[in-house]
C-alpha cells in the first residue's frame, strides 16, 4: 500500500471510532495527477446523499499534459464507493452518535487501484488536543534520547 496523501489535521481534530476503505469515482484524466501525488485532501469532508457517500473539497490537480478541454474540475465532488452495509454503518453512526465521516488517506492498493480511506470520527475537545500534543512532544523528546 503506498500512501499518497494523508490528513493529519483528522487525526489531531477527532477520535477515529472506524475506519472504511473506498473506492473514488474518477475521470481518466485524474489518474496521472493522483498519482503523481498533485492532490490535497486536507480541507475535504465526506457527506451522505439519498444513500449514497460523497467527498467535497478534494483537491485533484489538472493534468498537464492532456489538452485543456480534456480536464476535469479540480474540486468536483466525487462518489465513494463502499458497500450497502458500510453506507448502512455510516448513516447509524452520524445520525444517532452525532459523529462525521472524515477522509484520513488517499493510497493505491496492492493491485494499483486508487482508494481512499475514511473515517467514522468523534470530534476532540481542546484538552483532548493538548494531550495529543503532549504525547507527540514526548515520543519525539524519546526519539532524540535514543539517537
Amino acid at each position: 500500500m503506498d500512501i499518497i496523501n494523508k490528513n493529519n489535521k483528522a487525526y489531531y481534530d477527532y477520535h477515529v471510532v472506524e475506519k472504511y476503505t473506498a473506492g473514488i469515482q474518477l475521470f481518466g484524466s485524474e489518474i496521472k495527477p493522483i498519482k503523481n501525488r498533485y492532490t490535497s485532501i486536507g480541507e475535504a469532508y465526506c457527506y451522505i446523499n439519498n444513500g449514497e457517500v460523497f467527498i467535497k473539497g478534494m483537491h485533484v490537480g489538472i493534468n498537464k499534459e492532456s489538452g485543456k478541454y480534456d480536464n476535469h474540475n479540480p474540486y468536483r465532488d466525487r462518489k465513494l464507493l463502499l458497500n450497502k452495509k458500510e453506507i448502512n454503518q455510516l448513516i447509524k453512526g452520524v445520525e444517532a452518535k452525532g459523529m462525521t465521516v472524515v477522509p484520513l488517506n488517499l493510497h493505491i492498493n496492492n493491485t494499483g487501484l486508487i482508494k481512499l480511506m475514511v473515517g467514522l470520527c468523534k470530534g476532540k475537545k481542546t484538552h483532548d488536543k493538548r494531550e495529543t500534543i503532549k504525547k507527540r512532544d514526548q515520543e519525539r523528546d524519546i526519539a532524540r534520547n535514543i539517537k
